[in-house]
């Protein structure tokens, strides 16, 4: 795949449950290494949107043309098997120990390589949980709110990992979040998607913002997006 192909093209996906529309005509596109972030209020629908995107979700209306191969799903929570170690989740992936071990050095995991989830603290297990996703090489990483329960500097150094494991790997990524900072941080363009039925209400281009949270050119865009969807996202 070249460099700027289109890796997934949305187009007019709408879903309801029964009576309960939660999606509507939400259209988009994203290129070999592009990053964007889906942003909307708790409960607007991203969740399913992403589902949808990640093939989770059948029955809906509009397509979703995804021609990642191999795509790789960071849940909100970990979802990792209890009894097993570290090693032995990561296996469930595959069966390459250097690979293994090569993953959990990037993301400082090697000293917990034999502890089971119980063990680890709620950023580690988060951390597995995105080991697991990059095992398999992605070209596409999905990331459904996984810094949701874990506090601040927890959730810059995942998201610093993440950042430096992209520029390695150069995946594509789509961002499911309700915070702007992580946003900003994460993505070259933001879709800001209103309440249910979620719809796409604006797109921003952050590409030129630097990923640095002490920058004041950072701190003046959190402002200025947190500013337009607060009278969006407050009716």
């Amino acid at each position: 795949m070249d460099a700027f192909e289109e890796i997934l093209k949305v187009t007019s996906v709408s879903k309801s449950y029964g009576k309960l529309k939660v999606i509507e005509m939400i259209s988009f596109d994203l290129k070999k290494g592009e990053s964007i972030a889906l942003l909307g209020p708790s409960g607007c629908g991203k969740t399913t949107l992403i589902r949808i995107i990640a093939g989770l979700i059948d029955e809906y209306e509009g397509t979703v043309d995804n021609k990642a191969q191999r795509i790789g799903y960071v849940f909100q929570e970990p979802r990792l098997i209890p009894w097993r170690t570290v090693v032995e989740n990561l296996k469930f992936v595959s069966e390459d120990e250097e690979r293994i071990f090569t993953i959990l050095d990037i993301l400082k995991l090697r000293d917990f390589a034999n502890y089971k989830p119980s063990k680890l603290s709620g950023g580690m297990r988060q951390r597995v949980n995105l080991a697991r996703a990059l095992m398999i090489q992605p070209e596409l990483l999905l990331l459904d709110e996984p810094f949701a329960s874990l506090d601040i500097h927890l959730k810059i150094s995942i998201i610093s990992d993440i950042i430096d494991r992209k520029k390695d790997m150069n995946f594509a990524m789509i961002v499911v979040t309700h915070d702007v900072r992580e946003a900003l941080l994460l993505a070259d363009k933001i879709y800001v998607l209103s309440d249910k039925p979620s719809k796409i209400v604006e797109e921003i281009d952050v590409s030129g913002i630097p990923k640095n949270i002490s920058n004041p050119e950072f701190y003046k865009a959190e402002s200025e997006i947190l500013s337009k969807i607060l009278g969006r996202w407050s009716g």
